[in-house]
């Protein structure tokens, strides 16, 4: 450990370890985030809302624009989805703890739409069924992060990372209900960091702004960057099948 720390380190130290501690006061400031909002955040993901289209429409718009390079046309959908949840995570951190009534459950549903897509763009690519009940569970593990995945898998809180799931002989319905609560507490707790590092740190507006694009959209390029690595190609589903 160094002996002494910056500024900003320590403002980010102090933000990571309180998070935890948090985020279910965020809960109570923000009753309507409830495990439910990641399973319509997916709902939505996979058929569109709005002027976004479904995650199939955007994974095979990137393969034709990639000329059939599965490899390429996963990194332009990651990098689209960063400057997306950047752009939200902006918009929806402007404000302090005082705005966190309407700004969390703003942040939590984009936040998890967005990732929701990439993740499920990328699964489409390598092959996967996106209308398997199985596939929609992986797609929401992948939101935890690999940190956060090896850890629950330890701690016999997951069976399993992404694509074992994905893969597995049978699905679990009572999963459904795991899943969707251990999403929604990472998803609380990163609000949580963010909040706690504009309180801490310079109490202006614009700031709250800047620190929520760049924490969501790194928070994005890293699931981005997992499910291009954990979700391997299966040859035996060919990619441009249509879901549900």
């Amino acid at each position: 450990m160094p002996k002494s720390l910056s500024k900003g380190a320590v403002v980010k130290k102090v933000a990571g370890t309180a998070a935890q501690a948090l985020a279910p006061k965020l809960v109570e400031l923000a009753p309507s985030v409830t495990s439910g909002i990641v399973h319509q955040a997916l709902h939505h993901a996979l058929t569109g809302i709005g002027p976004l289209p479904g995650a199939v429409h955007a994974a095979e718009a990137q393969l034709e624009e990639q000329h059939g390079d599965v490899d390429k046309a996963v990194r332009e959908l990651i990098q689209n989805h960063v400057a997306y949840s950047a752009a939200e995570g902006f918009v929806t951190n402007l404000g302090g703890l005082v705005t966190a009534a309407v700004t969390i459950p703003a942040n939590v549903t984009g936040l998890a739409l967005i990732q929701c897509r990439l993740v499920a763009g990328i699964a489409h690519l390598r092959g996967y069924d996106l209308a398997e009940p199985r596939v929609r569970n992986a797609i929401l593990v992948t939101l935890l992060g690999e940190e956060k995945v090896i850890s629950q898998v330890k701690k016999s809180k997951l069976p399993a990372p992404p694509m074992a799931l994905a893969t597995a002989p049978a699905y679990d319905a009572d999963l459904d209900r795991v899943v969707a609560s251990e999403v929604t507490s990472e998803l609380l707790t990163r609000v949580a960091g963010k909040r706690l590092a504009v309180v801490v740190g310079k109490r202006v507006p614009v700031v709250g702004g800047v620190i929520g694009a760049g924490a969501d959209g790194w928070a994005t390029y890293r699931i981005g960057r997992y499910a291009a690595r954990e979700w391997l190609p299966r040859p035996t589903t060919a990619v441009g099948a249509t879901t549900a």
